[in-house]
């Protein structure tokens, strides 16, 4: 279910003392090795984060692992292992998430790719987002793909920005490369490949993208698709059946929507809110804090310390960071009666690499006392860096362990 935020407006916005709410803050990405650019820091330890210091002094500091050994570290697996499912049994792709959350239907035989512009110029993969390409600009492109392919089985669907669906009906499943993983490499030894029993599977996806470059050619920005992410529809247990709470998620992209959507959460609909550096962060803590005032639990997430480890820009992932903190999660904390917080990133996005990787990540836990003592005047600090989680010598095994850990230490 989607909820403007002006439905909140009238909604008392203080959790009430003596009732237990959670938050769960996602600065997706966040989490880096030493830059030489930041003086052989991370991003997390150069950041100013009081806010984050100030609840690692009060809560419970660790590491947990959100992605599963064997399984790929994407912030699909991740972000279902933050909400406490458990990715082994429940993942089927990244495109059929996004798919729920723009209100497509999947049938049984039908398969659902993510679609994004990218920039390949030289036979190089130069650009996943066709320069962080606006959604208005996008929709014209959409549009295009959907004229070139009426009457096929391959269906487009506008997203958000560079991001988009692609639906194969009654189709077949390849296997596919994300795009940001193959930066600045060449893209011929990354093109779909059959799986097993798929037969000419590549071969179909590879005459759709063929046939969108001809189509993009006079339509830049974006010079190609690139089809990722693929997927049957998913299956997930309601949040509201698994832990007894009614949730609601804060997220600009498709995919966080997705997985809250196949939860049953309220997906509460942000404006200015992108999914990129520039994204409200103002906008994203106020509606954090109204929807606390008719739901048990609020998944926050923020893109864009992600977006600056793809492009490879430190001091961006720094500023995202900063802001996160002083725009989001302060907000927060400034309520009358504050609620038990889990902050966490999904998964690394280094700068080095401008990808993902699976390393287990920083979480601090505070209950509402703590968080109280967080917010405080007088409240102490400890850095909330990789370094310092590690040093805590606390590891949890799996995001639904967090999640148990994180309930049950808050009530």
């Amino acid at each position: 279910m989607r909820v403007s935020l002006a439905q909140h407006a009238t909604t008392e916005h203080d959790t009430a003392a003596g009732v237990t709410r959670f938050v769960i803050l996602v600065p997706d990405g966040m989490a880096d090795e030493p830059i030489d650019a930041l003086g052989g820091r991370t991003p997390m330890e150069a950041a100013a984060t009081p806010c984050m210091d100030a609840l690692a002094a009060a809560g419970e500091v660790g590491l947990v692992r959100t992605v599963p050994a064997g399984m790929p570290a994407g912030s699909d697996v991740a972000n279902l292992s933050v909400l406490g499912y458990d990715p082994r049994a429940v993942y089927t792709g990244r495109a059929p998430l996004e798919a729920v959350s723009m209100g497509v239907k999947l049938g049984p035989g039908d398969i659902a790719y993510r679609c994004n512009f990218v920039t390949i110029a030289d036979g190089l993969m130069r650009d996943n987002t066709a320069g962080s390409m606006d959604s208005e600009a996008a929709a014209v492109l959409i549009a295009a793909l959907r004229d070139r392919f009426a009457g096929s089985p391959f269906e487009f669907h506008p997203g958000v920005s560079y991001r988009h669906l692609m639906v194969w009906r009654d189709g077949m499943e390849a296997e596919c490369t994300p795009p940001h993983d193959i930066l600045d490499r060449p893209v011929g030894g990354y093109w779909p490949r059959d799986l097993d029993g798929e037969a000419h599977a590549a071969a179909e996806l590879m005459r759709v993208m063929e046939s969108a470059h001809e189509v993009l050619g006079g339509l830049r920005p974006g010079t190609d698709i690139w089809l990722w992410g693929q997927g049957t529809a998913p299956r997930l247990p309601l949040l509201a059946e698994q832990r007894g709470l009614r949730g609601a998620v804060v997220a600009a992209v498709d995919l966080i929507r997705g997985i809250g959507v196949a939860a049953g959460m309220d997906v509460i609909e942000v404006p200015g809110a992108t999914g990129d550096l520039e994204t409200d962060y103002a906008a994203k803590g106020a509606a954090a804090v109204a929807a606390l005032g008719d739901h048990d639990l609020v998944l926050v997430h923020v893109e864009a310390p992600d977006e600056a480890g793809h492009q490879g820009d430190a001091l961006a992932k720094v500023t995202a960071i900063e802001r996160v903190d002083a725009e989001v999660l302060a907000p927060i904390l400034a309520m009358p009666h504050p609620p038990a917080l889990l902050v966490l990133t999904d998964h690394p996005t280094p700068v080095r690499l401008r990808t993902h990787t699976d390393p287990p990540v920083p979480f601090v836990i505070a209950t509402p006392a703590e968080s109280a003592e967080a917010a405080a005047p007088s409240a102490s600090a400890k850095p909330f860096t990789e370094a310092a989680a590690a040093a805590a010598g606390l590891l949890v095994g799996s995001g639904p362990e967090l999640m148990d850990r994180f309930l049950a230490r808050a009530r």
